[in-house]
């Protein structure tokens, strides 16, 4: 009688090279060009959710660093052999340089001085010792300050590779000293693809609905992509079906989404409710059929923004492709809005499918574009007032002139309006409140009273209640709340080394987020060396949020990796007079003058204003041109 191990796909089927790496292209490329040309750093800092190839990727390393080759005579490689006694060791878990330490349950500082005593010794068999802590963010405060000295200045045979799920809970002391990789979640196609690879190897049919299934469960992560490969053919008996695949994940069919989208779509609310009853029957999860409603509206709106940009070999692109033109772009971004916040009201009610029920009808409550809203809403009977409504005659003329009293006597009188007949009309007092024109109504602006030409000083002044006060009332005591004026951009010289150091990460991207706005909102204030070497860049912000250690610290890393030179960040609290986001708006603020001045004085501009009294530009209408347009006029309004 023979017996068999079974080896689970995850395992099986771990890279051992870089060129088995899957997703993750940055960071092989990063590591391969170091190695091959000599430049290696010290500690290597690996992020990224679960199962994306952190330890993956540090057993690699490792083998690089201490590969002999397959004569034994072969040294550093970014192509290790596998075959060396220090290749196969690894793989294996066995090799005595190659230490890995679960921070996750040996966090605590007695753990860390072990780990220092051990790294006074030089490597047993290899070329360099290499110590792997995973999850190092779990490592308590004194443990992190016990590593630090060793973790700066190690030994030449020492390198240090840390892995985390969560950054943000690193010491910025610990980030600044390492060469930071994120590894990214792996997109649904390439997952997809390499299942199929696998599953071709492994001699297993799969169906390719099963598949995109599998790839979509994994949200980014290869180890759970592969793990519920494994789960699905022991549930399907060795062979992937869809059906099967769909059952034992518990995912919504993609119709039910469908059909919920094509009567939200027809503001059919009876077939929302038969749908939800429906889902109610089958047992199928509220949360699940939000997600499917929403990667359907994914797919909705890139065909409505870039029409043909779907995968045509998915089998879900036609029925997409129908929705995309049943249901308007901003009702499609709205519902997809709707879905997706509306996952985390399920577990509000104890009923999820009422919840459910709620999420959904929340779009029927928004009437459609351009319909006025249903009387049935406000069963109230609201006071009725006379609006007129004007009928304009179809030739053109002048629209009047309104007058406005002044206190000489009226020298000339107004010129003659064309005929209009006003038909007042019975209108609810909430919808003359609501002030909304329709589609058959003119500007707002079209009608309003021109400013008088003899009092500029009141242009642009609201009613106050001052106004109303008869002659020889005292004017009513107000307090006026005075905002502090903000200080003018004050641009520097070391405002322009700034702007010139970061604008190239910015455009390059190497710094994100809050970093990035760190970086836009900072006014550099000092360059100076540090006795240990390289220089400390001090800044100025004044928002507090951005006032934060570890974002000084990812920041200066970005600085350390695009100088070449250790790099130190220190913010302080203050306004900064000259920054880039300061400098970006006063340009974005005189193209908006320029653009306006050219307007005014644009000589058709002028004869129409000239020709027609009551002609104006329209306030927010002048956009200045982008600049790679070589046109510096703004557009007519």
């Amino acid at each position: 009688m023979t017996s068999m191990s079974h080896v689970v796909l995850a395992r099986k089927y771990r890279p051992r090279s870089f060129e088995q790496m899957v997703g993750q292209a940055h960071v092989v490329q990063a590591l391969t060009n170091a190695l091959s040309s000599g430049r290696l750093h010290h500690a290597y800092l690996f992020t990224g959710t679960r199962g994306i190839g952190k330890t993956t990727v540090s057993r690699i390393l490792a083998k690089s660093l201490n590969c002999t080759g397959a004569d034994g005579a072969g040294g550093v490689t970014a192509h290790p052999c596998g075959v060396c006694q220090a290749c196969t060791e690894i793989d294996a878990d066995r090799f005595i340089d190659y230490i890995e330490l679960d921070a996750a349950s040996n966090r605590s500082i007695d753990e860390i001085r072990e780990l220092i005593e051990r790294a006074a010794y030089k490597p047993s068999v290899g070329r360099y010792k290499v110590f792997m802590i995973d999850e190092a963010h779990q490592l308590t405060k004194d443990a992190f300050n016990a590593l630090l000295k060793t973790l700066e200045e190690p030994p030449d045979y020492l390198k240090f590779v840390l892995a985390t799920t969560d950054p943000e809970k690193m010491l910025p002391t610990v980030l600044s000293r390492c060469l930071q990789f994120n590894l990214r979640p792996m997109a649904p196609e390439v997952v997809h693809e390499h299942l199929a690879q696998v599953l071709a190897t492994e001699g297993v049919a799969a169906e390719a609905g099963a598949l995109r299934l599998l790839a979509r469960a994994a949200r980014g992560s290869m180890r759970d992509a592969l793990s519920l490969t494994d789960q699905a053919i022991a549930y399907g008996a060795g062979t992937l079906r869809e059906d099967g695949v769909r059952a034992m994940l518990g995912t919504v069919d993609r119709s039910h989404a469908a059909s919920l989208v094509q009567a939200l779509a027809g503001h059919d609310g009876a077939g929302v409710l038969a749908t939800v009853a429906a889902l109610r029957q089958l047992g199928l999860s509220g949360a699940g059929t939000l997600e499917e409603m929403a990667a359907l509206l994914q797919q909705m709106a890139i065909e409505q923004a870039v029409p043909g940009a779907l995968d045509d070999t998915d089998p879900d692109t036609a029925g997409a492709r129908a929705l995309a033109a049943a249901l308007a772009p901003d009702e499609t971004q709205l519902l997809y809005g709707i879905v997706v916040h509306g996952r985390a009201e399920l577990s509000l009610l104890s009923d999820e499918y009422a919840a459910l029920t709620m999420v959904l009808l929340r779009l029927l409550a928004f009437p459609p574009a351009g319909a006025a809203p249903l009387a049935a809403v406000a069963p109230r009977a609201a006071p009725l007032v006379a609006a007129p409504r004007e009928a304009r005659s179809t030739a053109p003329a002048r629209p009047p002139v309104p007058l406005r009293p002044s206190a000489g006597p009226a020298t000339a009188a107004a010129p003659a309006a064309p005929v209009r007949s006003a038909a007042p009309a019975a209108v609810p007092m909430a919808a003359l409140a609501a002030g909304v024109p329709t589609a058959q109504e003119p500007p707002p602006w079209l009608d309003e009273e021109l400013p008088a030409e003899d009092s500029p000083a009141d242009s642009g002044r609201s009613a106050s209640p001052d106004d109303a006060r008869t002659d020889g009332e005292p004017p009513a005591r107000r307090t006026v709340p005075v905002t502090p004026p903000v200080p003018a951009l004050q641009a520097t010289a070391l405002g322009d080394q700034w702007a010139a150091t970061v604008r190239p990460l910015l455009a390059a991207g190497s710094v994100t987020a809050l970093v990035r706005e760190l970086a836009l909102q900072a006014e550099l204030l000092a360059v100076a060396p540090r006795a240990e070497g390289g220089r400390r860049w001090r800044l100025r912000v004044e928002r507090e949020t951005l006032r934060n250690p570890a974002l000084a610290a990812k920041l200066g890393v970005a600085l350390q990796d695009a100088l070449g030179e250790a790099t130190e960040v220190d913010v302080e609290a203050g306004v900064a007079l000259d920054s880039i986001a300061r400098r970006d708006g006063a340009a974005r603020e005189a193209a908006q003058q320029q653009a306006e001045q050219l307007i005014r004085s644009d000589p058709v501009v002028l004869a129409l204003m000239a020709q027609f009294d009551t002609a104006r530009i329209v306030p927010g209408s002048i956009k200045p041109l982008a600049a790679t347009s070589g046109d510096t006029k703004a557009p007519p309004p």
